[in-house]
C-alpha cells in the first residue's frame, strides 16, 4: 500500500521561466432521475421499519432510474449543464473524463458516448474506475492535464446508476445506494485553484466491497467498511491540507463522499469539525458513488454555502480500497 500525492512544489518556475500554470473549477452541475423513492417502499421489501434505514444510513429518500434510462444520458445532462453555467461550448473541450462503476455497456466506455452526446468531437475521452473515489481521480487527471499544458478545458464527470447493481433484498445496500450524476468543468487559471490531490489504495482489503461479473450486484461488509472509511478520509483530509499549506481552521466547507450520514458525522467528530461546515445530502439523495462529490458541490452552491474565495476540502473513500482528498479554492481567476 502506498499513497501518491502531487508534490506542492511541482511546476514551480525558476528565474525567468513562465509562472506556474494552474487549474480551477469553472462550474459544477448535477442531474438525477425524476423518480423519487422513499424509505417506505424499500423498508416494506426488506421487512424493516422506515426509521431503521434512516438510523443506519441517514437516507430518507433517493433517486432511482427507470428501466429505460441510461447512465450516459444522465452524465451528458450534468456535463451540458456545467458547460452552460460557465458559458462554455462543446467545441472548447479537450478532454472528457467519466468516473463510473456502472456503465451502460462493458464497451464502449461511457466517456466517448458522453462526449458524442455533447458534440465534443475534438475531445479525447476515457473512463476512470475508482468506485466512490472516482470523481477525485477524474479531477486529479483533468487538473494535471491542464497544469501540464496538454489541455485547456476538461470536463470531469462522476456518474453511477447503482440501482442496476444493487441486490434489492440486501439490507446492507438496498436502502443506501442510489443514482445520479455530477460534473465539474475545469479550466486553466493563472493561479492554481485545485490543490495537490492525495490518492491512496489498499488492495489487500478489496474484499470489503465487491461486485463480480457473474452476479453483478454489490456486496459490502458494512461494519469494517465504516471503520476504514472514517480512518482513511480523516487521514486524507490532513494530508491534503498539509500538501496545500492549509490548516483545518482554514476550510470554509468540508465536502466528503456522501456515503452514509453516520460516516460523515464520524469523520467530523474525529477531526473536531464544526457541524455547520460539513455538508450532508445523504437524506435526500443517498449514496450515488462517484457522483456524490460533484452533486454535493452543486447543491451547496445552489444553497449559497459556497462563495468566491472559499477554501473547500473534498475527500472520498470507496471500493478497492481507494481514497483521496484535495483542497479547492472556489472561484475562477482566469489566466
Amino acid at each position: 500500500m502506498r499513497d501518491v500525492a502531487s508534490r506542492p512544489e511541482a511546476g514551480v518556475g525558476v528565474l525567468g521561466s513562465t509562472p506556474p500554470r494552474g487549474s480551477a473549477i469553472a462550474s459544477v452541475a448535477m442531474a438525477v432521475p425524476e423518480r423519487v423513492v422513499s424509505n417506505a417502499l424499500i423498508s416494506e421489501r426488506l421487512g424493516v421499519d422506515e426509521e431503521w434505514i434512516a438510523k443506519r444510513t441517514g437516507v430518507r429518500e433517493r433517486r432511482l432510474a427507470e428501466p429505460g434510462e441510461r447512465l450516459t444520458d444522465l452524465a451528458a445532462e450534468a456535463g451540458a449543464a456545467a458547460m452552460a453555467r460557465a458559458g462554455g461550448e462543446a467545441a472548447d473541450l479537450d478532454l472528457v473524463v467519466v468516473a463510473t462503476m456502472a456503465p451502460d455497456e462493458l464497451t464502449p466506455n461511457a466517456a466517448p458516448l458522453v462526449a458524442g452526446e455533447l458534440g465534443a468531437s475534438g475531445a479525447g475521452a476515457f473512463d476512470v474506475g475508482a468506485a466512490c473515489t472516482g470523481f477525485l481521480s477524474a479531477l486529479s487527471v483533468g487538473a494535471a492535464q491542464i497544469e501540464a499544458g496538454r489541455a485547456e478545458t476538461v470536463l470531469a464527470i462522476g456518474a453511477d446508476l447503482l440501482s442496476r447493481i444493487t441486490d434489492p433484498g440486501d439490507r446492507s445496500t438496498a436502502g443506501l445506494l442510489a443514482d445520479g450524476a455530477g460534473a465539474a468543468l475545469l479550466r486553466a487559471a493563472g493561479a492554481g485553484r485545485v490543490g495537490p490531490v492525495v490518492l491512496g489504495a489498499d488492495g489487500e482489503r478489496a474484499d470489503l466491497i465487491t461486485a463480480d461479473y457473474a452476479q453483478r450486484v454489490i456486496h459490502m461488509n458494512g461494519h469494517n467498511t465504516f471503520r476504514h472509511a472514517v480512518a482513511r478520509m480523516s487521514e486524507a483530509t490532513i494530508r491534503a491540507l498539509a500538501a496545500a499549506g492549509h490548516e483545518l481552521s482554514d476550510v470554509d466547507l468540508f465536502v466528503y463522499h456522501q456515503a452514509n450520514s453516520r460516516i460523515i458525522a464520524a469523520v467530523g467528530e474525529q477531526l473536531e469539525l464544526p457541524a455547520e461546515r460539513v455538508v450532508d445530502y445523504v437524506p435526500r439523495f443517498g449514496n450515488t458513488s462517484a457522483a456524490t462529490i460533484p452533486m454535493a458541490l452543486a447543491l451547496a452552491e445552489g444553497e449559497g454555502r459556497l462563495s468566491e474565495g472559499d477554501t473547500v476540502l473534498l475527500a472520498a473513500f470507496g471500493a478497492g480500497l481507494t481514497w483521496g482528498a484535495t483542497v479547492v479554492e472556489w472561484g475562477v481567476p482566469y489566466a
